[in-house]
């Protein structure tokens, strides 16, 4: 997994007989993503695969391809050699349903290899386990008249390995990853899933497998679910984990637009700056980036990717170093950013600090980056992009503050290089009450383990699908008391009724915990404040901690903050130990 930890950034490539239709089929629009345009549209295979003998990408060129990738700084390259229709991208002696049928008849993958190989990127291939045009694949679509009676799909199971052998040992170079996808449907099972991972092992033992070979990944968020399951990384899809995957290595898969295979009516770009700062937020989580390109049916990248990933690439340039063979950020949040690090010679650490929201200037009129929590020497500190600034790092009482210049280098995500001694050594702020004594404690400072996460749209703890989901926030009272509790929530209609508890640690000896129910709303996104009761809070440093009771629906519920704010009879409760 060396060289897949170090890339961390990936060219995905969405390619086939569905660009040709571009998401329209008999002058209608179809909806749903352009590669799933004859599962859409409810076509016959009979008459999608004519396409085959469309597919005619002049403008193909595998070394222009690689030189965009490079250019955006991307290491490694993920293909479709062949996705849920059944068509190959490259000479299969499997199949006649592969591009050398087609008036193109250039192996595509082959030339793609080669250019690979001169230009210093790791080709992989996506493969789909689902294939909806073979004889031999079951199930069936509903509206396929093929009889399937007429299939057998151990007979398709040895097609594909007869594929595969083809992929990994048929010269087309060193094979990266074998990225596999479309093992939900029945057929295909646990027992399949290993098996298949030990058939491809036993071709090559230094191919990466994703975990989509198995049945182990809990939805779309592409995380194994519990149990053992083959496959080497998750595979997270259009999203981003909020705390990460500690101790997993993962890959956020992500379209520029809103689908993976090329589609006329979708112009729905991100911004190049949103895709910096996704790329930011993923190493700063220990994850991969695979973002993908849908090339056009001429074989060319359409313009508005091309245009973005040159913006990447610029910013790469500049600050690649923060990204490339990172680590995780040893930060759980920061106020400013985002953060990665690398183990230096001699046992020192280098942090890198995404700057995405440039301090404002102080009452001196300086500006400067404060690090809170952060109690190791720093002994050197630079931004990148702007070497004739001196940085200078102060010692403060709660962490480093670090000059900085009046004008962020880079508008979308400056970055600031710190060498400290030694492993990071982080002191987590504890929440503070504000002037008026109350304690607000935000979904993005929350101390997540198990099934919850923080998601960015609303800003709240969700996907809180199991009781082993836990959220924690440390706070700090110079006095303890009673505290009134209120949780900012909500729950989508039908998916009320859900129980919790929230709890401080250590406990006091009298109310040490509070019980809530969560309401139902007119959606996950439409918050109440609930008065949830009081509990008593001890004076110091204590946790509290929010855990699930029951689940009544889906999912616990959205949660945005809960509040403590101490009541008129609060009596003050000396810490520990005092006097």
């Amino acid at each position: 997994m060396g060289w897949f930890r170090d890339a961390r950034f990936g060219m995905f490539i969405h390619w086939g007989l569905y660009a040709i239709p571009g998401g329209v089929w008999n002058g209608a629009s179809v909806p749903g993503a352009g590669e799933w345009i004859l599962d859409g549209g409810k076509i016959d295979p009979a008459a999608y695969t004519p396409l085959q003998g469309q597919f005619n990408p002049v403008e193909f060129d595998a070394e222009e391809w690689v030189r965009i990738a490079k250019a955006a700084g991307q290491r490694y390259i993920v293909i479709t050699s062949k996705h849920h229709d059944g068509f190959c991208l490259w000479d299969s002696r499997v199949t006649t349903f592969d591009v050398m049928g087609t008036p193109f008849k250039r192996d595509i993958l082959r030339e793609l290899a080669t250019a690979c190989e001169e230009g210093g990127i790791r080709l992989c291939f996506y493969h789909s386990i689902m294939d909806w045009t073979h004889p031999d694949y079951l199930p069936r679509r509903a509206w396929d008249p093929r009889d399937p009676e007429d299939a057998d799909f151990d007979r398709y199971v040895g097609d594909m390995k007869s594929q595969l052998r083809e992929l990994i040992s048929g010269g087309y170079g060193r094979v990266g990853i074998l990225w596999f996808d479309g093992e939900w449907e029945k057929t295909w099972t646990h027992e399949l899933g290993l098996d298949l991972a030990k058939f491809v092992r036993g071709i090559d033992p230094s191919i990466i497998i994703n975990n989509r070979v198995d049945k182990g990944r809990s939805g779309m968020a592409g995380l194994d679910a519990d149990g053992e399951w083959a496959g080497d990384y998750g595979t997270p899809e259009q999203e981003v984990p909020s705390m990460g995957i500690p101790g997993t290595d993962w890959e956020t898969c992500m379209t520029m637009n809103d689908t993976w295979g090329w589609k006329t009516s979708d112009t729905n770009w991100k911004s190049s700056e949103v895709l910096v700062r996704d790329l930011c937020d993923i190493a700063s989580k220990g994850g991969n980036f695979l973002l993908n390109v849908g090339p056009q049916p001429d074989g060319n990248i359409p313009p508005a990717s091309v245009e973005r990933l040159r913006a990447i690439g610029e910013w790469m340039e500049v600050n690649g170093d923060s990204i490339y063979g990172t680590s995780a950020s040893p930060f759980r949040r920061l106020p400013f950013g985002r953060c990665t690090q690398k183990a230096l010679p001699g046992g020192a650490t280098r942090l890198y600090f995404h700057i995405f929201d440039w301090p404002v200037a102080n009452a001196s009129g300086g500006r400067t980056l404060v690090v809170p929590g952060l109690e190791s020497p720093v002994t050197a500190a630079r931004l990148l992009g702007a070497t004739a600034f001196a940085c200078e790092a102060t010692r403060t009482d709660d962490g480093w503050s670090i000059s900085l210049p009046e004008t962020a280098p880079d508008a979308v995500a400056s970055v600031l290089e710190v060498d400290i001694e030694g492993v990071p050594d982080i002191e987590q702020p504890a929440t503070m009450p504000s002037a008026n004594g109350a304690l607000t404690l935000g979904a993005a400072d929350a101390l997540l383990t198990g099934h919850v996460r923080f998601e960015d749209r609303c800003e709240n703890l969700g996907f809180w699908v199991s009781a082993d989901g836990v959220a924690r926030w440390f706070v700090r009272l110079a006095v303890g008391g009673r505290y009134r509790v209120i949780a900012r929530m909500a729950a989508a209609p039908g998916e009320g009724g859900s129980h919790f508890t929230v709890a401080s640690a250590p406990s006091p000896a009298s109310q040490p915990s509070v019980n809530g129910i969560v309401p139902e709303c007119k959606a996950w996104c439409d918050f109440v404040e609930v008065d949830i009761g009081e509990i008593e809070l001890l004076a110091g440093e204590s946790e509290i901690i929010v855990r699930p009771h029951t689940i009544a629906g889906s999912a616990l519920m959205n949660l945005a903050w809960i509040r403590l704010t101490p009541t008129d009879s609060a009596a003050s409760t000396p810490p520990p130990g005092s006097k």
